[in-house]
C-alpha cells in the first residue's frame, strides 16, 4: 500500500515540477494530465483531492508568485512584459488581478512590497506543495531554552477558522498604523484549540505584535498582553507554516512523553519570521511551555 501510495504521489509530483518549469506554456487540463498518465475525465477531481485547491487556481498562484518576484527583483522588465508572462492580456487586467490578490498594485509592490499580504494570498500554493511534502521531525530539532517575557498588542479571534482572515487583516492594518513592521517587531500566534475542532465557534487564537514598554496600544479590538517567560522546547519550522499542526503534534505526541517534562499552565504558541529574502516565505519557532 506504501508502495503504491508513494508512485501516485511521485506522479503527481511530476505535475508540479512540470508546471513550475512550464508556466509561459499550455497548462490546461489535457496537457498536465498527460504529465502524469492520468485520464483527463479524472485528473481535475485528482488533483484538488490531492492539493486542495484546482489545478486551474493552482497554475494562477504559481503564475502571480512568479510575476511578484518579477516586480520586486527590480531587474527592469516593464510590466507590460510581466502581464503577459502571467498570461494575462492587458496590464490593466493584470492590475486588477494583482490588486484583489495581493491588496496592492503591481507599480506599488515594486516600489515598496508589503510581504504579509503577499504570503496569506499565496499560503494556498505553499500548502498544496506540502500535501506530498510531508516534514518529518526528530528530537534533536527541538531545544529547551530560557525565553523572557514579552509585552504584546494581542487581537483575538473567537469563533469559525473560516472567518480567520477578517481578524488577521484588522491586526495587519493596526500594526501597519502604529509603525510596527514585521522587520522590526516580533509576531506571535497563540492557539488555545485544535486547527480544526469538532464545533468551528470554539475555535479560538491570538494574533500578537511585540512592543515596547512605552508604546500605547489602543484601537478597536485590540488589547494588551503578555507572553509570559519561562522554560520552552522550541521546534523551528521552515518552508510552509501554513500549518503548524503536525509540528505541535509531534511535540504533544512525540518529543513531550519521551521528554520526562511537564507542560506549564500557558498554551502552545509560535513566533513567525521572515527568511533573508522575504518571498522565500516564513520560518516559524513553536514553543511548548514547560515547567
Amino acid at each position: 500500500m506504501t508502495a503504491t501510495l508513494d508512485h501516485y504521489h511521485a506522479r503527481m509530483q511530476r505535475v508540479l515540477d512540470h508546471i513550475d518549469r512550464h508556466l509561459d506554456g499550455d497548462l490546461d487540463l489535457e496537457a498536465v494530465s498527460g504529465v502524469a498518465a492520468f485520464s483527463k475525465f479524472h485528473f481535475h477531481r485528482q488533483f484538488k483531492a490531492t492539493f486542495g485547491i484546482s489545478l486551474h487556481h493552482y497554475v494562477q498562484l504559481a503564475r502571480m508568485k512568479r510575476a511578484s518576484k518579477q516586480l520586486a527583483d527590480g531587474q527592469g522588465v516593464s510590466v507590460t512584459e510581466i502581464a503577459m508572462d502571467a498570461g494575462f492580456e492587458s496590464p490593466d487586467a493584470f492590475a486588477r488581478a494583482f490588486r484583489q490578490r495581493f491588496a496592492q498594485s503591481p507599480s506599488r509592490f515594486r516600489k515598496s512590497p508589503e510581504w504579509e499580504p503577499w504570503l496569506a494570498a499565496i499560503s494556498p500554493l505553499n500548502a498544496a506543495r506540502s500535501k506530498i511534502m510531508q516534514e518529518t521531525f526528530t528530537p534533536d530539532q527541538v531545544t529547551i531554552r530560557q525565553v523572557g517575557p514579552t509585552r504584546v498588542a494581542m487581537f483575538e479571534h473567537r469563533g469559525d477558522p473560516e472567518t480567520f482572515d477578517v481578524t488577521r487583516e484588522r491586526f495587519i492594518a493596526w500594526r501597519k498604523a502604529a509603525g510596527l513592521t514585521p522587520k522590526t517587531s516580533s509576531t506571535f500566534n497563540i492557539w488555545y484549540t485544535e486547527r480544526r475542532p469538532a464545533n468551528p465557534a470554539d475555535y479560538r487564537m491570538d494574533l500578537c505584535v511585540g512592543v515596547s514598554a512605552d508604546q500605547k496600544i489602543d484601537g478597536e479590538g485590540v488589547r494588551e498582553g503578555e507572553i509570559p517567560g519561562g522554560r520552552c522546547a522550541v521546534l523551528r519550522v521552515t518552508g510552509d507554516t501554513h500549518n503548524l499542526e503536525p509540528a505541535a503534534l509531534y511535540l504533544y505526541r512525540d518529543w513531550l512523553p519521551a521528554s520526562g517534562e511537564d507542560m506549564r499552565d500557558f498554551p502552545i504558541y509560535c513566533q513567525r519570521f521572515f527568511l533573508d529574502t522575504p518571498e522565500q516565505g516564513t520560518a516559524a519557532e513553536l514553543h511548548l511551555p514547560l515547567r
